[in-house]
């Protein structure tokens, strides 16, 4: 954890957002960069006020992670332990109430949250049932997490403003937000949120 849950009231903590690899290799700039990525950081603190906990994700791998290029896999190297590109968004890191990390394993992808970190058991023992889902990359983090949380029998929601793809195919992040709706998954936007008054502030 890097802080303490804030206080909000008993129907608040039972949801919990998760910003999922705010991280500088994900943004402009960094070895995997997700366009427009910076995009996700002003709605991620907005949706922080609706929930009782703060989550931030990260991919945390080691230098000879099976998902890198120079190991057979499909990407740059990225987010390694220790570098800088595997910093989260210190605006998100200034909210997050736990961090997990993911993909600390050389031969074990790990695209959601919840692979190996044991967050769905952190949530519960929280009393969480509803998560809200932002960050990067709608087509690949956001979307595991995403399914794994609903599978998790979580109630699931990915909040459009909050979200960037990688579209490495056009169109992979709708295609990616309509399989998320398929699943059962809640869409929605931030304009669903402001309408609400906030349950807590933010540090």
């Amino acid at each position: 954890m890097t802080g303490g849950m804030r206080e909000a009231s008993s129907g608040a903590r039972r949801v919990a957002l998760l910003a999922v690899d705010v991280q500088h290799d994900f943004l402009p700039g960094g070895s995997l960069a997700v366009p427009y990525g910076f995009a996700v950081v002003g709605p991620l603190l907005q949706l922080a006020t609706h929930a009782g906990v703060v989550v931030a994700t990260r991919d945390f791998h080691p230098a000879d992670h099976c998902s890198f290029s120079a190991q057979g896999g499909p990407w740059p190297a990225h987010c390694v332990i220790g570098t800088e590109g595997a910093r989260i968004h210190p605006d998100i890191d200034a909210i997050a109430d736990i961090v997990v990390s993911k993909g600390t394993d050389p031969a074990v992808e790990a695209y959601s949250g919840f692979d190996g970190t044991g967050l769905d058991a952190m949530l519960r023992a929280l009393g969480v049932e509803r998560v809200l889902v932002g960050g990067l990359a709608t087509d690949y983090c956001v979307r595991a997490t995403v399914l794994a949380a609903r599978d998790a029998g979580l109630d699931t929601t990915v909040v459009r403003d909050a979200v960037r793809a990688v579209d490495v195919h056009d169109g992979d992040g709708g295609r990616a937000i309509e399989e998320m709706r398929a699943a059962g998954c809640g869409i929605a936007t931030l304009a669903d949120f402001t309408k609400a008054a906030p349950v807590r502030g933010v540090d």
